[in-house]
């Protein structure tokens, strides 16, 4: 671009477009406003629009893009309402840690507190959500605006914000384009360097029953192995958040499941005898620790690792190192000693609960085998036999959507891949994030597992996965609508009998016929092999495909401890 001085209508938005371009930026997800300007200047940069048919879908699409490429992802809306429903996504975003900016337009200055049409206060609305929040009011402040913005989502790992309002859009002013350049930092910011005697080195010498905990924060950072290694040198047991599914090889015979409200029964005893707690990226939120021994951070130290000081756990007593954990746990690597390892006899139960694992679970689906009925442990085994090994499962948090974070009944075995809502779980997030996954992973099969209910939220960008997203496949476990929050009627004593979540004669529907979607109804357990391989022959014929899989509310992943009480309401109803 010249440096000239543009004064056209379209400046803003042309200028923009070229701060995105040249950050690498090459996909925007959204739905803009009147103004056609930001449609018109990113597709004359290069940038690829996927126009959504919803702001909040537009945001989940975002970052489930960010989530799997590792990249910083952009969205694009209009003002007023249409930032207020970007609300849930950047509460998604933020609580992922995935770097999205969200452009918006807003009212000019000259018409605020006059009762403008769509007038609104949006950065006091997104400001609690994101890591920077800023409304450019004069040209000169685009270009710095946009840079720091895409800084800190890249470098802060969250969410931010940055408004456009109609007068600097309209009136365009001096926006110099020539100025335009990528944002940098360091090519290796993440180099980390523990002294040989530092609290946590000196904690994990001492540990001899250890245990590693890998959270989503090890997204993108053990592409060499490193926490693999790292367990195998000290002789850890390996376990992972929901979220930290697919940063680590689960085919590892060290890893023992995920750990909190997923631990398999197998593991437990691994909890409860372990003296110290390796958590490696990890909030250690509430479903990560349910039913943790309460001597977890208070008798037995919890070493913590990550990059932002507000994601420790104050309450959990133990080192707590504020860097990259990747490159931490090469630095650690470098530093342990021959003897610092742990009991030998530790190391042989961990092995030894890994084969338990897994031979429960062969015998667990042996019996199911003999049942009439299909079972979504069933259909999550159809899956991993039937789909390439590179896969990403893209998961939502419903009843028996659920059923896909127990380990090992999916694998995500080394080259495999997981995104997982976080801890808000955020209705139809998965849905409509699967859409961004597939389009930052294009050759690699994606999968959306999706309750009805969830599937139902995002379905109003169908049509735009159908023209964006060939190679999609989505598994939708129909059971009537929202089966969790049934569960949750249906345990009352005093009943309620006139209100349902679920509706019985729903459970046979399709997805809304469009042209080039492609649905496969399983019919019965006998035909639910031949089933999943016609729905992944289409899907990988390049067609965007919805297995409908009819499931029974009694076939739950807690259903005994949901029926007796004592499962809790963890999150509901934001979770389906």
């Amino acid at each position: 671009m010249s440096g000239s001085e543009d004064t056209s209508a379209a400046a803003a938005w042309a200028t923009a477009a070229a701060v995105l371009s040249a950050s690498g930026v090459h996909t925007v997800f959204g739905l803009p406003g009147d103004d056609m300007n930001a449609l018109a200047a990113l597709h004359e940069a290069g940038i690829r629009f996927v126009l959504c048919r919803d702001q909040r879908n537009a945001v989940f699409m975002a970052t489930g893009w960010a989530m799997q490429s590792g990249e910083v992802a952009v969205a694009v809306v209009g003002k007023g309402p249409a930032v207020t429903n970007t609300v849930t996504g950047l509460l998604e975003a933020s609580a992922s840690a995935a770097p999205v900016v969200l452009l918006s337009g807003g009212t000019p200055a000259q018409h605020r507190g006059s009762g403008a049409f769509q007038e609104l206060d949006q950065l006091a609305v997104v400001a609690p959500l994101v890591k920077y929040a800023a409304r450019v009011e004069h040209p000169d402040r685009l270009v710095p605006t946009l840079q720091r913005a895409l800084l800190i989502a890249r470098h802060e790992h969250g969410p931010v914000y940055v408004e456009l309002p109609e007068q600097l859009l309209a009136e365009g002013g001096k926006v110099t384009q020539g100025a335009v350049a990528a944002p940098t930092v360091a090519e290796t910011p993440y180099e980390i360097t523990v002294p040989a005697d530092s609290a946590a080195l000196r904690t994990l010498r001492g540990a001899r029953r250890p245990i590693v905990l890998v959270g989503g924060g090890m997204r993108h950072r053990n592409g060499g192995g490193s926490v693999e290694r790292f367990a195998e040198r000290i002789g850890a047991a390996v376990a992972c958040t929901a979220s930290g599914r697919g940063a680590v090889d689960e085919s590892s015979p060290l890893f023992c499941g995920l750990s909190g409200l997923y631990t398999p029964k197998e593991a437990v005893r691994l909890w409860a005898d372990t003296d110290c707690v390796v958590a490696l990226g990890s909030r250690l939120e509430e479903t990560a620790t349910f039913q943790w021994p309460e001597g977890i951070g208070r008798d037995v130290p919890v070493v913590q690792v990550n990059l932002a000081a507000a994601d420790f756990a104050t309450d959990r007593q133990g080192p707590k190192v504020l860097a990259d954990a990747g490159a931490t746990v090469d630095s650690w690597l470098a530093h342990l000693r021959q003897e610092d390892t742990a009991d030998p006899a530790w190391a042989a139960t961990v092995r030894e609960v890994n084969a338990e694992i897994h031979t429960a679970n062969r015998e667990w689906l042996k019996e199911l085998a003999h049942s009439p009925d299909l079972h979504i442990a069933e259909v999550l085994r159809a899956l991993d036999a039937e789909l390439p090994a590179d896969r990403v499962l893209v998961q939502e948090n419903g009843l028996q959507d659920m059923w896909s974070y127990r380990f090992p009944l999916y694998s995500c075995a080394s080259g495999a891949g997981s995104i997982v809502p976080s801890e808000q779980t955020s209705l139809g997030f998965g849905a409509a994030a699967a859409l961004g996954v597939k389009l930052a992973a294009p050759q690699r099969p994606v999968v959306a597992f999706v309750g009805d209910g969830a599937f139902a939220m995002a379905a109003a960008d169908l049509p735009t996965a159908v023209r964006y997203g060939g190679g999609l496949l989505y598994v939708v476990l129909r059971n009537g609508g929202y089966g969790w929050l049934q569960v949750q009627l249906d345990q009352r004593e005093s009943p309620l009998p006139d209100h349902a979540f679920v509706d019985p004669e729903a459970v046979g529907v399709q997805a809304p016929q469009l042209v080039g979607l492609h649905q496969v109804t399983v019919a019965d357990k006998a035909s639910l092999a031949a089933d999943v391989a016609r729905a992944w022959e289409k899907c990988a014929a390049g067609n965007v495909v919805v297995l409908n899989v009819p499931v029974r509310l009694s076939d739950a992943l807690f259903g005994a401890d949901v029926a007796g009480g004592d499962f809790p309401v963890l999150g509901e109803p934001g979770g389906e």
